[in-house]
């Protein structure tokens, strides 16, 4: 039987009580960031208003809120809005292991569904997000990690969104089954986005969003999907991965082990490859007070696929022609931890990107492979920086576990600041009394009644 099965059984049998503490908390600091980096790319991405406008255009019932703009669209149109959104920034979390984002689908998905539904409890709501991106990031470990050639997020995150939906809908196995089959039907997205740094990157997780609603909402209605969408002969392993995988994976410790444990969240607003040489730049230039111009050379080292991905080419990763050539470059965010000690969302901005001090800086960074690197599991995380100065002193940090990540975590105030700070770019000035109080409820969320209060009061 399809391991489909088995992860449908999963979604539908586990409870709230069934998830460990751990667990939970690790939910509630997915919630909270991604409705931070939503709210932030209201104002910082060209992309949010068009897209925002698109939805509002095309009318429907008014179901769940469009987060930051306000208004409400039917639950997979709002989703596709708020997902967008929620990745525009590269400032989400994701799963390092399973290199797949965790909230960005799945959390905005889940409150459209809440709200559509209505009066879902913050229990329900939690087990929803666990479930679902346990799901998705069990599809994806299962699989080899060499470099691959679609968007991660969206071929497993759409898995975990009609997963998500089909547990507050309340489906039965079977109908979660067939919603996990519709889901394959949809599963798509690329690297050409980022390669050619094109605005459907952020909008390929918005599709993932909407399909997986519509997933669970057709399977609802009683259609069918391919009830072997992982294993079967045409299934996700044998066209994704030539049939190469590991079933074992799927199912091991299923409904006592949650993957979204395992979720690294990001301090800097920047491709996740680049954080080890940004950790390392920023405890040197702090440690030996290295300034702008005592830098004579920085040489970053990194594993090969991500020393291409964030170095080449090089005269554009050195002079970003827009900003998701900053958010994708070494020799750009290493130059901004110099130059400005910092690497937040002020400094991944069109004004910030032709700084002329940071881009002078950027200049003399150069990325080189490492092959030693090429063994990690994830070869985007650890990495070697080396600041020589003009007077001849030679600086190098190694980095192979970043802050962020379950081993090096950010406390429980840095997430408050780095929502505040990403709600401070909201498009409606939010207040402070509004902020605390989602902030609160998120904290508290299996206390809360109805989950969809939440985005409402950032609607």
């Amino acid at each position: 039987m399809d391991a489909s099965h088995a992860l449908a059984q999963n979604v539908v049998n586990i409870k709230f009580q069934d998830i460990p503490a751990e667990a939970v908390r690790a939910a509630k600091m997915s919630i909270l960031d991604t409705l931070g980096t939503t709210l932030a790319a209201g104002t910082l991405d060209d992309a949010s208003h068009p897209v925002v406008d698109f939805v509002k255009e095309g009318g429907g019932k008014p179901e769940s809120t469009i987060i930051g703009f306000g208004g409400q669209a039917p639950a997979w149109m709002a989703a596709f809005a708020n997902s967008t959104m929620a990745h525009a920034l590269d400032y989400d979390d994701s799963h390092e292991k399973a290199m797949t984002h965790g909230g960005i689908a799945i959390v905005p998905a889940s409150f459209a569904m809440a709200e559509r539904i209505g009066k879902v409890s913050g229990k329900a709501f939690i087990a929803a997000v666990v479930l679902g991106q346990d799901l998705a990031f069990r599809v994806s470990l299962a699989t080899p990690k060499e470099p691959r050639d679609w968007h991660p997020s969206t071929v497993y995150g759409i898995f975990g969104v009609a997963a998500a939906a089909g547990k507050l809908l309340g489906l039965t196995v079977d109908q979660v089954q067939h919603a996990l089959g519709i889901a394959y039907s949809q599963a798509s997205g690329n690297r050409q986005a980022v390669s050619d740094a094109s605005q459907t990157k952020r909008l390929e997780v918005g599709f993932a969003s909407m399909g997986g609603i519509l997933s669970a909402l057709l399977a609802q209605k009683g259609i069918t999907g391919a009830v072997n969408s992982l294993e079967g002969e045409f299934g996700l392993y044998k066209v994704y991965h030539r049939g190469v995988y590991d079933p074992a994976v799927l199912t091991s410790e299923l409904g006592k082990r949650f993957e979204g444990v395992n979720l690294t969240f990001k301090p800097y607003p920047s491709g996740r490859g680049s954080h080890s040489s940004i950790d390392a730049t920023l405890a040197m230039v702090r440690e030996h007070d290295i300034k702008p111009g005592d830098v004579e050379s920085i040489t970053v080292f990194k594993a090969s696929t991500p020393a291409k991905v964030l170095g080449e080419p090089v005269e554009r990763k050195r002079r970003p022609e827009n900003v998701i050539d900053a958010q994708f470059s070494i020799p750009y965010t290493v130059a901004c931890a110099v130059v400005r000690r910092r690497v937040g969302l002020r400094e991944i901005t069109p004004e910030a990107i032709k700084d002329p001090a940071i881009l002078d800086v950027a200049q003399k960074v150069s990325v080189q492979a490492n092959p030693e690197f090429n063994k990690f599991k994830n070869t985007f995380i650890p990495g070697i920086t080396e600041i020589r100065t003009t007077g001849g002193k030679v600086y190098s940090k190694r980095v192979d576990v970043t802050y962020g990540s379950p081993e090096n975590p950010m406390p429980k105030e840095v997430f408050k600041q780095k929502f505040t700070d990403c709600a401070s770019y909201a498009v409606k000035p939010l207040s402070g009394a509004d902020l605390n109080k989602v902030i609160e409820m998120v904290m508290n969320l299996e206390n809360v009644d109805d989950a969809g209060a939440i985005v409402r009061l950032l609607g």
